[in-house]
């Protein structure tokens, strides 16, 4: 007679530690999307009603983690206001949202010698402001 092998002495309980193991990674993953996401909220509320304070804020990864993609300003002189994903934002991923605004200026009413700053309105979830719309002078003379 030989003894029993090492995979069914402790086969099942290495199953059993890999499947609670997996199970609390993916409990773990929950909880930092569903920090991550209430981290966003709270900026984006506080942004939105009182316009700021602007920091601390989350990080870019923390926004997208938790759901929201895109950042809404406004410009200072002009008024117009734009959605920005933060998906395609060239800055690294660890970058609190608010060093984002030194960065952003206005296309609309920009000069060639002044770019007017904007201000962060809020974070959402979707674009909320539509794209410009670019339409040929020359559409409406064909019809």
């Amino acid at each position: 007679m030989s003894t029993k092998s090492r995979e069914v002495i402790y086969g099942g309980r290495i199953i059993g530690a890999r499947i609670r193991a997996e199970g609390a990674q993916e409990a773990a993953r929950k909880a930092v999307s569903e920090a991550d996401r209430a981290a966003a909220e709270l900026w984006s509320i506080q942004m939105e009603a009182h316009g700021g304070p602007a920091q601390p804020s989350p990080t870019i990864a923390q926004c997208l983690n938790g759901g929201y993609s895109w950042l809404q300003v406004k410009c200072h002189r002009c008024e117009t206001e734009a959605s920005i994903p933060l998906e395609h934002v060239r800055r690294p991923r660890d970058t609190p949202i608010w060093k984002l605004e030194a960065a952003l200026k206005c296309r609309s009413c920009r000069t060639p010698r002044y770019s007017p700053r904007v201000h962060m309105v809020k974070l959402t979830q979707q674009r909320e402001i539509a794209p410009y719309k670019w339409v040929h002078p020359d559409d409406d003379e064909r019809r």
